[in-house]
C-alpha cells in the first residue's frame, strides 16, 4: 500500500510538472511545429504598429512573437496572475533585447488592460481557466478600440465532447459552441471560426480551434 501511495504522489507531481513544461522557453521551438502562429496572426488581422494584449501569457511564448510582429511602433500588454511567470517573461524579453512588452499582473476577474486602447486581444489556452468569463469579456471589450478583435484559441479533448461547460472546464478543455455564445452575449460579433487547426502538443485527441470576434 505504501508503494502505491508513493507512486500516486509521484504521478501527481510529474503530471503537474509536465503541465507547466509546455509554457517554458525550452519548449517553444517544439511548439512552433504544432501551432501555426503566423496563420493565427493572419486570422487576427494583426498589423505592424498594433497595440495588442496576451491574456494568460505565462512565460511569453506568444508575447515574444507578438512583439516582433507589431514592431517597435507597436506595444504588447502581457497579462498573467502569477508574478513568477511575468518575471520569467521579462527575462526572456531582455535576453532578446525586446522592449515593447509591458507586463501586467492581472486579477482572476480583471486583466487590467487600458481602456479603448487595443487593436487585438489574444486569449490562448486560457479561457477555459477563467471562472468569471463574462466579467473578463466585459473588461476586454472595454479595452478594445472600435472594430478591435478578440482571438480565443482552445483545445477540445475527445473525451469531453458533448459534456457540460463546467465538466469541460474542469478537464482543462472547452468547446467553441460555448465560447461563441458567450462572446455574442458580451456584445462581440464572431467573424471567423476554425474548428480544427491541428493537434495540441501533437496529441490527436486534443483538437485546437479558434474564434475571432470584433467589437
Amino acid at each position: 500500500m505504501r508503494k502505491k501511495g508513493i507512486l500516486f504522489v509521484w504521478m501527481v507531481l510529474a503530471g503537474s510538472l509536465l503541465a507547466q513544461a509546455q509554457y517554458r522557453e525550452g519548449d517553444w521551438e517544439l511548439r512552433d511545429q504544432w501551432m501555426d502562429v503566423p496563420q493565427l496572426f493572419n486570422w487576427a488581422g494583426l498589423e505592424e504598429g498594433n497595440k495588442v494584449a496576451d491574456v494568460g501569457c505565462h512565460e511569453g511564448y506568444l508575447s515574444i512573437r507578438l512583439a516582433k510582429a507589431v514592431g517597435d511602433g507597436g506595444q504588447v500588454w502581457s497579462v498573467d496572475v502569477r508574478e513568477d511567470r511575468l518575471e520569467n517573461l521579462r527575462s526572456n524579453a531582455r535576453d532578446r533585447e525586446i522592449t515593447n512588452i509591458k507586463t501586467v499582473k492581472g486579477d482572476y476577474d480583471d486583466p487590467r488592460l487600458p481602456e479603448n486602447s487595443l487593436d487585438v486581444v489574444f486569449v490562448i489556452d486560457t479561457y477555459h481557466e477563467i471562472k468569471e468569463y463574462m466579467t473578463v469579456l466585459g473588461h476586454i471589450k472595454k479595452a478594445l478600440k472600435p472594430g478591435g478583435r478578440i482571438v480565443v484559441l482552445e483545445k477540445l479533448k475527445n473525451h469531453a465532447k458533448n459534456k457540460s461547460r463546467s465538466e469541460q472546464a474542469s478537464s482543462h478543455t472547452l468547446a467553441p459552441t460555448y465560447v461563441r455564445k458567450e462572446l455574442t452575449k458580451a456584445g462581440f460579433k464572431v467573424i471567423r471560426e476554425e474548428r480544427n487547426i491541428g493537434d495540441w502538443e501533437n496529441e490527436t485527441d486534443k483538437k485546437m480551434w479558434v474564434l475571432v470576434a470584433k467589437v
